[in-house]
């Protein structure tokens, strides 16, 4: 079993394995972001403000922010089919518990085992495809793939809008289950061992390290927007989260076998597309939160309105991943990265020069272009640095590159929401009705500096 099994599994099988991992992956991912259009309709059901509710998607991310670092350990402790079909019944054991929940705490149980779920699924499938694919060919399936994991969460908020309107909110978790159901029965007979195990002991002290820093950091950048940065639910995690990441690292690069190797991170490759898929992401949320935002509450139109203009764009970055994926396999990671990175400053720096007389398609043409440079950069660049590290650290590349992308997501979300309500707030008197727009011109001038710094990597 193991890597020899990989080599001579037959197209027919690996075309199996490798559909059953997009499709699987569709139907979590989705769930990452589907929730965000369903708050108003799930806080109404349950009897709880927004603040309490928006856990439902804060949770869900401060869960996929703690089990990444473990999913490192378990794709070399336990075989490749056993593990993959424990994902996606832990993901369907969620998907159950929040449809049947008669409170909100039970709700967010179901949340988090679906967020345990996705993690084991998402890791477990990148390390899958590097290691059944040759090298000449990464690229390109890995940008297909791309489709579930950037393309499914961004086209996810329009379907769901759709299908709250149609048939209630639980219809997504009823659609994500039949989906989820007929992917665990095709993975029993499909799947093979295909990745190699390790000798590994499952270090405590690292597992309770990796949560409590992971967990911290996600969760206090989760509070900057709801408490401010210098508030004790913001500040107290993001301090001992980071403490705690740093003694983490000490442990690891001081063991023999450790539970999460940074070590990977000396490699100068990967440590760059590491870099860059974090400054990438801090964008890519931070834009994805701006646009609605923008549409709604700076331009004044409905949800549906927002969905149209949005949705050109998710359509590009589901279009544009696989292609970039082949260009990739052919000319290599420079060229696609620099004018990736380019495309982003481009279309960001257009945002900032909109004005309330702006006519919509201008923002979502500058959306399309934003959304086709993160649609051809994401899945490139991971594939690109877990190519330069040793085969048998890739699963450890895989999480780590995850796990420290998803918190500069998130950093992303917080951060630009809330340059956007401090600068309205404190130009209010001089700009009037047009303070909410000079806000989001400021906060997109902040993204248009982090894609100078994405460029300025590139180059």
């Amino acid at each position: 079993m193991g890597r020899e099994q990989a080599r001579h599994l037959s197209s027919a099988r690996r075309t199996m394995i490798f559909v059953n991992l997009v499709v699987s992956g569709i139907a979590s991912s989705t769930l990452s972001t589907a929730m965000n259009t369903a708050l108003p309709d799930v806080t109404a059901y349950f009897g709880v403000d927004a603040s309490i509710g928006q856990w439902v998607t804060s949770g869900y991310s401060l869960a996929m922010g703690v089990v990444m670092p473990l999913t490192a350990f378990l794709i070399t402790r336990f075989p490749t089919r056993r593990l993959y079909m424990a994902g996606i019944g832990c993901f369907i054991a969620g998907l159950l518990l929040s449809i049947f929940a008669n409170g909100f705490a039970l709700m967010m149980v179901g949340r988090v085992l679906q967020a345990c779920g996705n993690g084991v699924l998402m890791s477990a499938a990148q390390v899958v495809i590097l290691t059944v694919y040759p090298l000449e060919r990464r690229g390109a399936m890995m940008g297909t793939y791309g489709l579930a994991t950037t393309a499914a969460p961004i086209i996810a908020p329009t379907v769901a809008g759709l299908m709250i309107d149609a048939f209630g909110w639980k219809s997504i978790f009823w659609l994500a289950l039949a989906i989820m159901a007929c992917s665990l029965v095709c993975s029993a007979f499909v799947f093979d061992d295909v990745l190699e195990l390790q000798d590994k002991r499952f270090d405590v002290v690292s597992f309770v390290e990796s949560v409590v820093a992971f967990g911290g950091v996600t969760l206090g950048v989760g509070n900057i927007g709801a408490y401010g940065l210098a508030s004790v639910e913001a500040g107290l995690p993001l301090l001992v989260g980071a403490a705690v990441c740093v003694l983490f690292v000490v442990r690891q690069c001081g063991m023999d076998k450790p539970f999460l190797d940074v070590r990977i991170l000396a490699n100068r490759s990967y440590a760059v597309s590491v870099a860059a898929s974090m400054v990438l992401y801090l964008v890519m949320m931070g834009s994805s939160v701006m646009m609605p935002l923008y549409v709604q509450s700076v331009m004044g139109y409905s949800a549906v309105v927002s969905g149209l203009v949005t949705l050109p764009g998710s359509l590009a970055t589901a279009l544009v991943s696989p292609f970039a994926g082949q260009l990739y396999d052919r000319m290599g990671i420079r060229r696609i990265f620099i004018v990736g990175a380019a495309a982003l400053v481009a279309s960001n720096a257009g945002m900032c020069l909109l004005t309330l007389d702006s006519p919509l398609w201008i923002a979502a043409a500058l959306n399309v272009v934003r959304n086709v440079a993160i649609g051809s950069l994401m899945m490139p660049l991971l594939t690109w640095g877990t190519s330069n590290v040793d085969q048998s650290k890739v699963a450890d590349a895989s999480s780590l590159l995850t796990s420290l992308r998803t918190i500069a997501g998130s950093i992303g979300s917080a951060v630009f929401v809330g340059v956007m309500t401090a600068v309205a707030a404190s130009s209010a008197e001089r700009y009037g009705d047009g303070a909410l727009m000079y806000g989001m011109n400021v906060s997109f001038l902040g993204m248009t500096a982090g894609a100078l710094v994405l460029l300025a990597i590139a180059l």
